[in-house]
């Protein structure tokens, strides 16, 4: 007898069962590509069997990532160099003839660290009150994703897989009752630097309409190629049959090559330019330009991204908590160096993509978690869209904040990327402390 809570999708690539879990329906750890170790994806165009997609999509392999987890908490999900998975979520039910908006979601984790089914990414909350799909999507990182040099070693991996997994939710996403017209890409840090490059990818054209970037720290982006060299040296030939585990322990020997470099050894690993599939440095602008009129473009960051080296330095997490000189403190130590890598940037996006004729918003994230001794920094925006209490509980990040607070906060936040997801335009929002929609 079939489980009454199991909800078979057939796909053109074959059967996916998935799971009823309340006003949800989820189906998890779907592969959409095989890739041998430092080779190019190929989607999977066919299940031969049913496939059972009960199970949250393991991490591709990587180093412990001890702030990530001191910041918004731990959730072991397990390692496979077969990564390339993702999860569908969508309303439990839907209309005979009703096709949903989907969003793509793209995790950061500076390239290394990280997974598309963290619990604190669970869409349940984004899902079931806006009446959208979001994919979650599980990539190569680190030394099997980021760094290669183009010859022995492919570049851009982990974006190729990022890549095919849109071909896959463009080729399958209408059987669990998503627009495949109607897709929107959204990310936060690394994975809106990500986002930032498929919109000039090759083979990317016409899989998404719209982008969400959130925190994408554009202002590394830059000038990479020497640092890049100077990793790959300082790692040597990369085997394709050594133990997973040696390969991810060169990573800190590629970190420490990259010191010198700068603004961009804030996230040595990153895309390559000139590599598949992304262009050229100097010819990036150009194809920014040209994707402008068809994709639309909302993108910002946290008031003070850079407030996370708190938890680099604790000596200063404790001065930011402390009454009129915290605030005057942090300002004079976050506020430059969030604005050169995160905000100017992002203003200049929004300034390029409509001068060639395309729709961007830009907007600051303002809300500072209370108590939390970071203010509003980098990652606070997440459990504005994504997880649950229990998922978000001792997250260092929201500091002493009640769940009812970030309830009514995320409220305003999904109703806004849901609307942009649905229209390309933004809702309009009475004053607050949570989200700033700028006029520029």
């Amino acid at each position: 007898m079939a489980d009454p809570a199991e909800r078979r999708f057939a796909l053109d690539a074959g059967v996916v069962v998935g799971r009823v879990d309340g006003d949800v329906v989820r189906a998890l750890g779907i592969p959409y590509a095989e890739a041998p170790r430092f080779a190019p994806p190929v989607q999977v165009m066919r299940y031969e069997t049913p496939v059972n997609a009960f199970q949250r999509a393991p991490a591709a392999p990587q180093l412990p990532p001890k702030l990530f987890d001191r910041l918004i908490g731990r959730d072991d999900l397990g390692t496979t160099e077969n990564c390339q998975r993702l999860s569908v979520t969508a309303p439990a039910t839907l209309g005979d003839d009703e096709r949903l908006p989907v969003l793509v979601w793209i995790h950061g984790g500076g390239n290394v660290a990280g997974a598309g089914d963290l619990a604190q990414y669970d869409p349940r909350a984004f899902v079931a009150e806006q009446r959208v799909i979001v994919v979650a999507v599980t990539y190569r990182l680190g030394m099997l994703g980021f760094l290669g040099d183009g010859a022995d070693v492919p570049a851009n991996l982990g974006l190729l897989d990022q890549l095919t997994a849109l071909w896959w939710v463009r080729d399958n996403i209408t059987a669990f009752g998503g627009n495949p017209d109607l897709v929107t890409v959204f990310g936060q840090s690394s994975g809106a630097d990500a986002i930032a490059h498929l919109m000039i990818s090759e083979g990317a054209e016409g899989l998404f309409r719209r982008v969400i970037m959130q925190s994408a720290p554009l202002g590394v982006t830059t000038g990479r190629a020497a640092m890049t060299d100077a990793m790959l040296a300082a790692v040597g030939e990369l085997s394709r049959d050594a133990p997973v585990e040696e390969i991810i322990a060169l990573q800190p020997v590629a970190e420490r090559a990259a010191r010198r470099f700068g603004m961009a050894s804030r996230m040595p690993f990153g895309v390559q330019y000139g590599f598949p599939p992304v262009p050229g440095e100097a010819d990036r602008d150009r194809a920014w330009q040209e994707a402008a009129q068809r994709v639309d473009v909302l993108i910002g960051c946290t008031l003070e991204e850079t407030g996370v080296v708190a938890a680099l330095v604790p000596a200063l997490k404790g001065v930011f908590r402390l009454p009129v000189i915290g605030s005057r403190a942090r300002r004079l130590i976050v506020t430059p160096s969030t604005r050169s890598m995160y905000d100017t940037p992002a203003r200049r996006f929004v300034v390029r993509h409509r001068t060639a004729g395309g729709r961007a918003y830009r907007y600051r994230m303002t809300w500072r978690p209370y108590d939390n001794g970071y203010g509003a920094a980098h990652l606070t925006d997440l459990p504005l869209l994504l997880g649950t209490r229990q998922a978000w509980q001792g997250a260092a990040l929201l500091g002493s904040t009640d769940w009812a607070d970030v309830e009514g906060r995320g409220y305003v936040v999904r109703r806004i990327w849901a609307e942009f997801a649905r229209t390309g335009t933004v809702p309009d929002i009475q004053a607050n402390d949570t989200i700033t929609v700028l006029p520029d």
